[in-house]
C-alpha cells in the first residue's frame, strides 16, 4: 500500500468557507495531497466581515497537532491564523517536539483595514520561535513591515531588503508579497541565502480575493509535501493562485468578497 502525503494546516476556522482551515483543505485536495487540520480559534465571518473569534485552549492546539502527526505522514505543516502569544508558543513547542520536513508559515496579523489582529507578544514569538523552524514565511507588506519593525517596503528593492532582514529570524526562505503595490502587476519575491527568485503575475482584476494568503500558503506546503523543491513549489502555488483568482472572478458567493475558486482543477 501507498503512504499518503499529507499537508496539516493549523489555522481557524472560516464558517463560510472561503478562508482558514476550509481554504486550506481544499488547496490541498486540488493539488492532490491529503489534507489534515488543526484549530487554533473559530471565527464568526462570512464575505462580508469578521464579527467574532473563540480561541482554542493553547493546550489543546498542541494536543491536536500531537494526534494527528503521531498517526499521518505529515510532510508539510502550513500555520496561519495563531492570535494569543500562548498558541504561537505551544505551536513552536509541538514543532520542536515533533518536527516535520517543511513549515510554511503565514503570520497573520493585519486586517485589511489596517488594524493588527494579534498583540505584540504573538510577533515577538513568531520572530523568536517560530520563524527559526520555518522552511519558509510568507508576509505581505504590512505583515513585512511588523515583523521587521520597519518600514512597509514600497518596491522590489525594499522587498528584497526586507526579505533579507527577515531571513535572520532563522527561516530558509522568505517570500514577501507585493500585491499591496497595486498596479497591473502582482509580483512577488523569494529570497534566499542563495539569492533572489522574482515571482511577476498579472494582476486579475476581481471582487473575489477572500482567503488568497491562506490559499498561496497552504499550495505551497501541499506542492512541499509532494516533494517540489522550494522554487518549484512556490512558483507552482503562485501559478495555482492566479488560475483561482481567474476562475473565481466571474462568480457570485455572497454580498462581500467572495473566495477564489479554490478546486478549478478538478472541475
Amino acid at each position: 500500500m501507498r503512504r499518503v502525503p499529507v499537508m496539516l494546516s493549523i489555522a481557524g476556522s472560516d464558517p463560510s468557507g472561503g478562508a482558514g482551515v476550509q481554504a486550506d483543505l481544499k488547496a490541498a485536495s486540488a493539488l492532490g495531497v491529503y489534507g489534515a487540520c488543526v484549530l487554533t480559534a473559530l471565527t464568526v465571518q462570512n464575505t462580508v466581515g469578521v464579527t467574532g473569534v473563540h480561541a482554542v485552549p493553547a493546550a489543546f492546539v498542541a494536543d491536536q497537532y500531537r494526534a494527528v502527526v503521531t498517526d499521518l505522514d505529515v510532510r508539510a505543516v502550513k500555520i496561519g491564523m495563531l492570535g494569543a502569544a500562548e498558541t504561537a508558543a505551544a505551536v513552536a513547542g509541538v514543532l520542536t517536539e515533533l518536527p516535520v520536513p517543511h513549515v510554511v508559515l503565514d503570520p497573520v496579523m493585519i486586517a485589511t483595514s489596517g488594524d493588527r489582529l494579534v498583540p505584540e507578544e504573538t510577533i515577538r514569538v513568531i520572530r523568536e520561535e517560530l520563524a527559526p523552524l520555518c522552511t519558509v514565511i510568507t508576509p505581505n507588506l504590512p505583515e513585512t513591515a511588523a515583523l521587521t519593525g520597519g518600514a512597509e517596503p514600497t518596491d522590489r528593492a525594499s522587498m528584497i531588503a526586507a526579505g533579507r532582514e527577515l531571513l535572520t529570524l532563522g527561516p530558509a526562505a522568505v517570500l514577501v508579497k507585493g500585491g499591496h503595490l497595486g498596479g497591473e502587476t502582482s509580483d512577488d519575491v523569494l529570497v534566499t541565502a542563495g539569492g533572489v527568485h522574482d515571482l511577476p503575475a498579472d494582476r486579475v482584476h476581481t471582487p473575489n480575493t477572500h482567503g488568497t494568503g491562506c490559499s498561496l500558503s497552504s499550495a505551497i506546503a501541499a506542492r512541499l509535501a509532494c516533494g517540489d523543491d522550494l522554487p518549484t513549489a512556490v512558483t507552482a502555488a503562485k501559478d495555482y493562485l492566479t488560475r483561482a483568482l481567474r476562475a473565481g472572478a466571474a462568480l457570485e458567493f455572497g454580498a462581500g468578497s467572495g473566495p477564489v475558486d479554490h478546486l478549478w482543477p478538478v472541475r
